[in-house]
């Protein structure tokens, strides 16, 4: 397909325009430091699996019951930290919430 020399000046204009709306929105993330909030994290399978230390069948389990929530992105399954939270102190013993809740702070798995 031929573009005309003015065709082409419009689309080069539209697409400069959003390459620059792009890289002021990527500046914005960078300045703030972190994209998300500790709760608005994002956990994969294999991170909320180690991080309870349970199996990928077992969250499995945890996400047909309704226990634990989740979504899919690109049928791949992520977890809002805020939700983890929830369902452990929805399901799980007083001690084992606040052994979580300082292996969190600290970095660590549940156990």
């Amino acid at each position: 397909m031929y573009l005309d020399n003015e065709d082409f000046i419009q689309w080069m204009e539209k697409l400069s325009k959003k390459l620059t709306t792009i890289g002021s929105d990527l500046k914005a993330v960078i300045a703030t430091g972190e994209a998300f909030t500790n709760d608005d994290k994002l956990l994969d399978n294999q991170d909320l699996a180690f991080l309870l230390k349970v199996s990928y069948r077992t969250l499995q389990r945890y996400r047909d019951s309704g226990q634990l929530r989740y979504f899919l992105v690109r049928r791949k399954t992520f977890y809002r930290m805020a939700d983890v939270k929830e369902f452990i102190q929805s399901y799980a013993s007083k001690n084992e919430v606040v052994m979580f809740n300082k292996g969190i702070e600290d970095g660590k798995t549940l156990k």
